[in-house]
C-alpha cells in the first residue's frame, strides 16, 4: 500500500537524487595556467562568528593546506542566515580562489526550507571535500527515572504531547534530527525553539523542556555532573567524541541515524583541476594525526574523502531531512 508518507519521502529521495548527480553542476570554466593552481591567496569563507564550531575546523586546516598548495589558506568569518549568506557568495565567486567551509543545511536542505534562498544546492556548488562530522546527543532531564538507554526511552516515549523538547531554532539540524527521531521512536513531545543551543541546555537544566539533541561537547559536562543524562548518540557506531556513549540504536531505535558535519564547497564554475587539487590536499590534510587531534579537540571527528564521498552525504542527508521537511511542513525564513 502506497501511504501519504511513503509518497512524501519518494518525492524528496527524487529530489535529492537529482543532486549531485553527472552533468547536475554547471560545467567548469577554462582556465589558463591550470597547473600553476593556486596563483593567489585562498580564502575559506566561514558563515559562522569566530570561534564556532565551523570557524574550527577551518582553521584546523588553514595552515596544513597552505603548506601544501604552497600559497596563504586565508579564514575569513561573515556570520548570517545560519551560514546561507556564505554559502551564496561562495556560489557566487568566480575568482577560482574562494570557497567554503559549509555546514549541513548550507548543502543540502536549504532550499527546501526556504524557496526564497538564492543559491542552489543543486547546481550552484562543486563538492571538495568532508573535513569532519559529529554525533548529536539525545539528553533528557537529569531528574528521569531509569538509567539505561531503554529506561530513558519508555520515559520519553510516557512524556506524551506534554513533552517538550528544544531546539536552537525552526530548520536546524537539532529540530529536523528530532521530528525524524520522533518518527522512529514513537516520541510525541512538542517542539520549543530557543535562540541557541546554551539556551537550549538552559530550558533541560530549568524544566523547561524534557529532551533535546545537543552537540557532544555542550552535553558532556552536563551529562559528567547527573545534571544531564544521555539516551545515545545519533551515529550509526560510537563516537570518539563521546566514547562513553552508547548510540541511540542501542535503546532499539532504528532509522534515525544522524551527524552534523562541516565540508569544504567551491562555485560550481571552479576549473575542475583546481577542485581536484584542493580536493586531493584536503583528503591529505584530514588524514594527518595532528590534524585530526585538532579537530577532536574542537568537536569534529577527522573524515578525510573524495568529492563523491561527499556528494553522496549531501544526497543522503538531503533525502533524509527533506522527508521530515516535506511531511511535517517546516519552513524557514533564514
Amino acid at each position: 500500500m502506497i501511504t501519504k508518507r511513503r509518497l512524501l519521502e519518494g518525492g524528496a529521495a527524487a529530489f535529492a537524487t537529482s543532486l549531485f548527480a553527472p552533468g547536475a553542476w554547471s560545467q567548469p570554466k577554462p582556465a589558463a595556467a591550470e597547473a600553476a593552481w593556486p596563483t593567489k591567496p585562498v580564502r575559506i569563507l566561514v558563515g559562522f562568528p569566530a570561534g564556532a564550531s565551523p570557524d574550527l575546523a577551518a582553521r584546523a586546516i588553514a595552515e596544513p593546506l597552505a603548506k601544501i598548495l604552497r600559497q596563504p589558506v586565508t579564514v575569513e568569518n561573515k556570520p548570517g542566515s545560519s551560514g546561507n549568506l556564505v554559502a551564496d557568495q561562495v556560489a557566487k565567486a568566480t575568482d577560482d580562489h574562494t570557497i567554503g567551509a559549509l555546514i549541513n543545511g548550507n548543502l543540502t536542505i536549504a532550499k527546501l526550507l526556504n524557496p526564497a534562498i538564492p543559491f542552489d544546492p543543486e547546481k550552484d556548488f562543486a563538492p571538495v571535500g568532508m573535513v569532519g562530522t559529529a554525533p548529536l546527543v539525545l539528553a533528557v532531564s537529569g531528574n528521569a527515572p531509569g538509567k539505561t538507554p531503554a529506561d530513558l526511552l519508555l520515559w520519553a516515549r510516557n512524556l506524551g504531547t506534554g513533552g517538550k523538547y528544544g531546539t536552537p531554532g525552526v530548520g536546524t539540524v537539532g529540530h529536523l534530527g528530532m521530528e525524524l527521531l520522533k518518527s522512529r521512536a514513537a516520541i510525541t513531545a512538542q517542539h520549543k525553539p530557543y535562540t541557541g543551543n546554551p539556551q537550549v541546555i538552559a530550558g533541560l537544566l530549568g524544566g523547561e523542556i524534557q529532551l533535546a539533541l545537543l552537540p557532544p561537547g555542550l552535553a558532556l559536562p552536563h551529562l559528567k555532573s547527573g545534571k544531564l543524562k544521555a539516551i545515545g548518540v545519533t551515529s550509526p557506531e560510537r563516537s570518539p567524541l563521546a566514547s562513553e556513549l552508547p548510540t541511540i540504536r542501542d535503546a532499539d531505535v532504528r532509522g534515525a541515524d544522524l551527524e552534523i558535519w562541516t565540508a569544504l564547497a567551491a562555485p560550481a564554475g571552479m576549473n575542475k583541476n583546481a577542485v581536484a587539487k584542493l580536493s586531493a590536499a584536503l583528503s591529505e590534510v584530514t588524514s594527518m594525526p595532528d590534524v585530526a587531534q585538532a579537530l577532536l579537540k574542537t568537536g569534529w571527528q577527522a573524515q578525510p574523502g573524495t568529492p563523491e564521498a561527499l556528494a553522496r552525504r549531501m544526497r543522503a542527508d538531503t533525502a533524509r531531512l527533506g522527508g521530515v521537511i516535506i511531511m511535517k511542513g517546516i519552513h524557514s525564513e533564514a
